[in-house]
């Protein structure tokens, strides 16, 4: 599936001349190797998809604080319990010509051979923190998206109605595990024991 790509002008310094570069033009002709070597040189989140890129806003403030209340409750039980877990930018390859970059990715073992340098090649928990600008893109797209990626659990935390929805993978595709709100306490089924209260997620400053 191809979705519209967000691609503002990319601004080039010549000779004391400021030149405009639409890369609305070459969209599409993307390859690998040029998004990959694209965001080796930059903290952007970019995705790639067949081709396209596309850049995503800057994260406001209220999403990092979100994502770090998530981040460090992950680790906690990551570090117990022998796994690795990772925060955006850090690239993670769905398929073959196809990256999306997850809030959060985690392994229940760093040793885990698809935890590699440039990017991983899986992840056995994904978790996004939904944006206001496309609440789509994280509700409905990667969450076809990480279905394929095989990915067994999938965490869509919304701050536009203070939700905690947990998708897990059953015949290919994600069902609901549970939809936590405040005065809840959002359960892994993935992770044996894991569960954090909603409200010290929304509640982050």
């Amino acid at each position: 599936m191809t979705v519209a790509a967000y691609t503002p002008p990319m601004r080039l310094v010549i000779a004391g001349e400021m030149t405009d570069i639409d890369l609305s033009v070459i969209q599409g002709m993307w390859s690998v190797e040029q998004y990959v070597r694209l965001t080796d040189h930059t903290n952007r989140l970019i995705e790639y998809s067949d081709g396209w890129i596309e850049i995503l806003p800057m994260p406001t403030e209220r999403h990092q604080a979100i994502l770090e209340c998530l981040f460090l409750f992950f680790r906690a039980y990551a570090d117990s319990h022998g796994g690795k877990v990772r925060f955006a930018p850090l690239r993670l390859l769905v398929r073959d010509g196809k990256f999306r970059e997850p809030d959060i990715l985690l392994l229940r073992d760093a040793r885990d051979p698809r935890r590699q340098d440039r990017f991983w090649r899986g992840a056995d928990l994904v978790a996004e923190v939904v944006s206001e600008d496309d609440p789509e893109r994280d509700t409905q797209i990667k969450r076809i998206d990480y279905a394929e990626a095989g990915i067994p659990e999938y965490w869509i935390v919304n701050p536009l109605d203070e939700t905690v929805t947990v998708l897990t993978l059953s015949a290919g595709s994600y069902v609901e595990y549970g939809v936590f709100r405040r005065g809840d306490e959002a359960r892994s089924k993935l992770l044996d024991g894991f569960a954090v209260r909603v409200d010290a997620i929304f509640d982050a400053q």
